[in-house]
Parts: C-alpha cells; sequence; structure tokens
C-alpha cells in the first residue's frame, strides 16, 4: 500500500484524496487551515466555499451537466455531498455551503486510510507521490517552492465573491419570486428578483462608476478573469453591459406591471434556512461602505442588511500546458500532479474534476502503472487536454464547454442534437473506458 501526500483540503484535496484512499493507499492530506488562513476562508473544514454557492446547470446535455454526470458515474465524494447539501436553485445545482463542508470534512476524516496533517507545507517532497491542490490562495512560500521545482513563473488572474444579504431585511414588497422564463427543474420560482425601472437603473449604473474601489495592491495589473468580472468592471465598459450581463432582465416579469423590467438583480438561497440570500453576478472591490450605500439602491434592498459583503482576491495558477501531462502530473517530475485551480481550472465542479483524475492517477503509480489519460471525448478527458495542450503563451484559466470537447464527425443539423450526440458520445466513451480500463469505476 504506497503513501500519497495531498496538499491542499478546498474542492480538489478532498476528492483526490478519496479517490486514492478508496484505491486501497495510505493518504497523508495537508491542510495549513485554521492554522494559517486565507485572504478568503473562514474556517478549517474542507470544501469550504469562497465564492458563490452554485455549482451550475444540472440541465441535461449541458456541459456542466456532463461534467457533473461523468463524476456522478465515477463516484466523487463532492458530487455525492452537492446532492445532500442541496437548496433550490432553478438549473443550477446550489447548495447550502456550511452543510456541503461538513459532510465532506466528516468524510475524509472518517476515512481511515486518510492523516489529516494541520501543517502549512513550504517544500515539495520530490521523493514522494504528491498531488498539489493548493488551490488559487496558494500560500508565498509554496508558491514560491513551485517556481522553483517548475522552472515557470507564476500566473495570476484576479477572483472575487458576491454579497450577501439577510433574508428578513429584503422588501418583499418589491423583489419578487420566479425563475427566468418560469424554468426551474422542479417548476418552483427559486430566485428573488429585484426589478429596475430605467431611471433606477440609471441611478445605480452612476454610483457604481463614481464607487471608490478597495486600495491598489502589488498585483493590481493582474487581468481579470472575463467570466467572473466585477460589476464595476462591467459598468466601465457601456452603460448597457450590466442589462445584457447579471442584470438582463429577458424572461422575467415584474407581478406589479406584468411587464419587463428594464434590469433586475437576482437573490439566490444561501442555507437551507433561507435566512441570507446572494447577490447573483455581484462580486465586485468596492470599499465595504461603498457597497453598503450603492447595494441599496437596488429596488427592495433599501434597507438591507449584509452578513457578507463583495470582496477580491488574488488567484495562482500554473502555466500547465507547459508543465503538465494529459494525466496532470509533471512531465519533469512524473510523480507529482497538479489538481484545482492551481492547474489552471477555473470553476468548483471543475476542480473537483481535476482532483478526482489526479487521484486516480496517483493511485496507479502508487500500484506501478502507468497513469492513465480519461477519454478525450469525455467532458473530464477534455478538460485534461485543454490544461495540459493549450497554447502555453496565451493560457488563460477555462470552464467546461462544448468547445473543449472534440467535434462530432458529422455536423447535426442544430445546435440541441449536436449537444445530446456530444454527451451522448461522453458517457458512452467512459462506460467502455470503465469497463475495459479501470474496472473499479463506477459507472
Amino acid at each position: 500500500m504506497g503513501l500519497i501526500h495531498v496538499i491542499g483540503g478546498g474542492l480538489a484535496g478532498p476528492e483526490a484524496a478519496w479517490q486514492a484512499s478508496r484505491a486501497g493507499h495510505r493518504v497523508v492530506l495537508h491542510e495549513m487551515r485554521p492554522l494559517r488562513p486565507t485572504p478568503a476562508h473562514h474556517s478549517g473544514r474542507f470544501g469550504e466555499l469562497v465564492c458563490s454557492n452554485s455549482f451550475k446547470s444540472e440541465q441535461s446535455d449541458t456541459a456542466p451537466w456532463l461534467l457533473k454526470e461523468e463524476l456522478r458515474r465515477l463516484g466523487s465524494l463532492l458530487i455525492a455531498a452537492a446532492a445532500a447539501a442541496r437548496v433550490p436553485g432553478g438549473h443550477a445545482l446550489t447548495v447550502d455551503r456550511e452543510i456541503f463542508a461538513d459532510r465532506i470534512t466528516q468524510a475524509i476524516e472518517g476515512e481511515p486510510n486518510i492523516e489529516v496533517r494541520r501543517e502549512e507545507v513550504v517544500e515539495i517532497p520530490t521523493g514522494e507521490i504528491v498531488i498539489v491542490a493548493t488551490g488559487p490562495l496558494t500560500s508565498d512560500l509554496l508558491a514560491t517552492a513551485i517556481v522553483r521545482l517548475t522552472g515557470s513563473e507564476r500566473l495570476f488572474f484576479f477572483d472575487s465573491i458576491s454579497p450577501i444579504v439577510e433574508a428578513d431585511t429584503i422588501d418583499y414588497a418589491v423583489a419578487f419570486r420566479a425563475s427566468r422564463y418560469g424554468k426551474s427543474l422542479d417548476g418552483s420560482a427559486d430566485y428573488l428578483n429585484c426589478p429596475f425601472n430605467r431611471d433606477q437603473y440609471q441611478r445605480f449604473y452612476e454610483a457604481l462608476l463614481t464607487a471608490e474601489p478597495v486600495a491598489g495592491h502589488d498585483f493590481e495589473k493582474t487581468p481579470f478573469f472575463e467570466a467572473c468580472l466585477p460589476i464595476e468592471e462591467l459598468a466601465r465598459r457601456g452603460p448597457d453591459t450590466l442589462r445584457f450581463g447579471p442584470m438582463k432582465p429577458v424572461g422575467l416579469h415584474d407581478p406589479r406591471t406584468g411587464r419587463m423590467p428594464y434590469a433586475v438583480v437576482q437573490l439566490r438561497q444561501e442555507n437551507l434556512r433561507a435566512d441570507s440570500y446572494n447577490l447573483v453576478g455581484f462580486q465586485n472591490h468596492l470599499k465595504y461602505g461603498e457597497q453598503a450605500r450603492i447595494l441599496r439602491l437596488i429596488p427592495g434592498l433599501e434597507n438591507a442588511e449584509f452578513t457578507r459583503f463583495g470582496q477580491i482576491h488574488r488567484n495562482t495558477y500554473i502555466n500547465a500546458p507547459a508543465l503538465l501531462a494529459a494525466t496532470l502530473n509533471l512531465r519533469s517530475h512524473p510523480n507529482i500532479f497538479f489538481a484545482g485551480q492551481i492547474s489552471g481550472v477555473e470553476g468548483y465542479v471543475e476542480a473537483m474534476a481535476t482532483g478526482l483524475m489526479a487521484g486516480r492517477n496517483a493511485a496507479r503509480l502508487a500500484d506501478g502503472k502507468e497513469p492513465l489519460p480519461l477519454p478525450r471525448e469525455t467532458a473530464l478527458g477534455s478538460l485534461a487536454h485543454y490544461i495540459s495542450a493549450a497554447d502555453p503563451r496565451h493560457y488563460q484559466p477555462a470552464n467546461i464547454t462544448f468547445d473543449l470537447l472534440p467535434a462530432l464527425a458529422a455536423a447535426a443539423k442544430d445546435k440541441a442534437t449536436r449537444r445530446r450526440l456530444q454527451c451522448r458520445r461522453a458517457l458512452d466513451a467512459l462506460e467502455r473506458f470503465c469497463a475495459e480500463l479501470e474496472p473499479a469505476c463506477a459507472v
């Protein structure tokens, strides 16, 4: 029974540790929290979510659904925890983050093959099998060790988190319940919607343009991740950018007027108690006092109290295409794997996915076998292919999309048919892979 070290207790690390331990190996899971906190975490629990509580769409034949479905079929610990912690979220898989983290922590601490060490790792033990899954907030000392090991400079981008409002401070005479186009997985109205007329939107927009940001940092020239832009950055791109982005009103009708609002802010339930809601897509880098002033310009939130304001933090990731194989281990040190956002994936489920792949391949290496890439047709295999084969000169973090999957041999007539065929092809390929090469797969 080989020993595998996993560094990092966010999303990728616990998934990797779980997969390796269930393959029969002893695992040491290193996590520096709570002994050494990060700018975004608040506890030492595994799987703590610091941004949204959404794992994106659960609508069949979408790319996010396909990735989650593959993880379900491969026995992902974290996807099972998400299902147990689910709260209403329309088509999205959204969770109570406290229950989610508690279930993961209990599973990891109760697994006999996993030893948890609460310590900061500052050097990577190159003579051991190691999975580096320290996430976007990797400590400076460990990041420096990674630079020494890989000979590659770190890359950075900004990421940010949305505010959370107390439910009993929302004006429900203004905010209305609805899912866009009346659609949700179970027919319920899962979002609260704060509607704007043109004048209200203009006041809000002008306030954003003149809002005072948090003072700059030494990494202020780092680019934002385009899929998670702060609202003030979106506002600077034009007066209608927000209305076509996080504040788009299409598919919604204000019951007070019977018409589509000029703009809308959607609030998503934060936990099972439904005592708080997060402002969907409202990550920002403004001073807290400015946030309180501006967010109370949102109709229905005039007297809002916030349990958390938006924040921004630096994310760290390596130039994976220059360093990693499709099995997520270093080409120069095949016993060292990278997983999670530090490898350059963006998104909770993408972090879990790379953790699962790294954990399984580390277990194969400990068994004296060669690591195996998952089929290119799968979402998992395509994600690993992007990480290892993208242009290293222009590498940017990526979510799972159909663009990462190989095209169909024969083009279908319409997009819905193409997506359905790509998903079917992916799941068939995963089933064949498990039957032929990985009998332990949970398909």
